[in-house]
């Protein structure tokens, strides 16, 4: 077969690699067809009246909003940076607490039946209930936002990480025990490969989960950051400062999870095989 016709059956009938490679960015751009169906619509219904201005804002007066509090009198930037600081800090003790605890109670039994009534109730309380005794104990200050973040994002990492401890293959398990491995290798070469795909999991979860926290705390108990923004412009009637905080969000939270999902799909194929 010469190199023109294979190159012709290749266009006739293309491999699946080629067509998985496109699907990433097929998705990418359905979601933003679904932008531009629902803003166009959205900008009519306002602007023909058949909703109040006050309780539904405009694209358009967003996007002017966001112009002016963004690059014109700043105040935004201020607000997104105290945010930020309570996510890294919220979810990176989360992370550092979350994925060593969820080996732990993977890996050993009488540990996970001493703790798994903790994160059960943990899981059953709303956060936003435990808020003002977290604020008691911790003040207003930044130590309360962290807690916040961090209840809310622990326990889906502690859950996905034991998953994925449980998921280890018990064949190779046993493999490695019949050539004497020790516990240490049995962990380093079984275990966690075995729930490095679940912890991934778990960290994507958690990264949406972690800015809820961080809404929920500046609400109750801030005087600045995007909960605050989002609060304030509520009792003042600024709807457009409303949703842009909120579009602000579910950005922050779309491209978080976009981004982990990539990493997460690179080591899918570490996943173990279900028979």
């Amino acid at each position: 077969m010469t190199a023109q016709t294979r190159s012709l059956e290749r266009q006739r009938h293309p491999d699946r690699r080629g067509i998985s490679l496109k699907l990433p960015s097929g998705r990418v751009w359905y979601g933003m067809l679904g932008f531009l169906i629902v803003l166009p619509l959205w900008e009519l219904v306002v602007q023909l009246g058949l909703v109040r201005r006050v309780t539904l804002s405009s694209p358009s007066a967003i996007l002017v909003t966001a112009f002016n509090d963004l690059f014109v009198n700043r105040m935004l930037w201020g607000h997104l940076w105290i945010s930020g600081q309570e996510y890294v800090l919220g979810f990176g003790l989360a992370l550092i607490t979350g994925i060593p605890l969820g080996l732990a109670l993977g890996l050993n039994r009488r540990l996970n039946y001493l703790f798994d009534p903790w994160l059960s109730a943990i899981y059953a309380t709303p956060t936003i209930a435990l808020t003002p005794l977290i604020i008691i104990v911790f003040g207003i200050g930044l130590q309360s936002k962290v807690v916040v973040i961090w209840l809310e994002a622990i326990f889906v990492i502690v859950v996905s990480t034991m998953a994925g401890v449980h998921a280890a293959d018990k064949r190779y398990l046993d493999i490695a025990h019949s050539f004497k491995a020790s516990k240490l290798l049995r962990f380093r070469s079984v275990v966690v490969p075995a729930s490095v795909p679940f912890i991934l999991t778990g960290i994507r979860l958690g990264s949406t989960r972690a800015l809820v926290g961080v809404v929920v705390a500046e609400f109750l108990a801030s005087n600045a950051g995007i909960g605050f923004y989002i609060n304030f412009a509520g009792t003042s009637f600024r709807t457009d400062r409303v949703m842009l905080g909120v579009l602000i969000l579910g950005l922050l939270g779309v491209t978080l999870g976009e981004g982990l999902r990539r990493v997460e799909r690179r080591f899918e194929k570490w996943r173990p095989a279900v028979n």
